[in-house]
């Protein structure tokens, strides 16, 4: 990226200021970007555990194949997720709050015992699942504002920052041979003068 600037003071002072703005936001930048990696981390984490939890309770239940097939799955049903948001690094990010559930009515005498234990069975394994997803969504919007926040600390470390150096001291320069043209012509037109005058 290329920095248009003038030889010039007060080009050279806009070029200051903007050096200074960005010379201060970088170290507030890096520590987000820090904290979001964490963050992703966190959550990638706990998707892996939630994942981990929620193939330990299949295979818990896996015996129970058979029973499952009596299982009528309209008896329950996921009626609301609930969930708010929570800002993280400036990120807003989802927080499972509540699942609701709609159980129907159902018979004790026409239906089999572990009825009951079936749907606390599903209940807890819909919570593990909706909970993975949450942590995943949750896992992707910190991954994308990590990514962003690192392509603007590289945009700042190695772009910018060392462009508005470069102009500011191609200006000074650019200044300091300006006065030195000037003084050197300042010296000649007066040895000039001088010359003239005794002769």
């Amino acid at each position: 990226m290329a920095i248009k600037f003038q030889y010039n003071k007060i080009s050279m002072q806009l070029l200051g200021k903007q050096l200074k703005i960005r010379q201060r936001a970088l170290p507030t930048i890096k520590n987000k970007e820090s904290a979001l990696r964490m963050e992703v981390k966190k959550a990638k984490d706990k998707v892996q555990e939630l994942d981990s939890l929620l193939e330990a309770e299949m295979l818990k239940y896996s015996g129970m194949s058979g029973l499952w097939n009596e299982f009528k799955p309209s008896l329950i049903r996921v009626e609301n997720v609930v969930l708010s948001q929570k800002k993280i690094a400036g990120v807003s990010t989802p927080l499972l709050q509540n699942i609701e559930f709609t159980v129907k009515e159902f018979s004790m005498f026409e239906s089999p015992v572990w009825y009951y234990d079936g749907i606390e069975i599903l209940k807890e394994l819909v919570k593990i699942a909706v909970e993975r997803e949450v942590f995943t969504k949750k896992m992707e919007l910190l991954e994308k504002a990590r990514r962003k926040t690192t392509q603007k600390v590289n945009l700042y470390e190695k772009v910018q920052i060392p462009g508005f150096q470069e102009a500011i001291l191609k200006i000074k320069r650019f200044m300091e041979d300006e006065d030195n043209l000037s003084k050197s012509s300042q010296k000649i037109v007066k040895n000039r003068q001088m010359m003239e005058a005794s002769a």
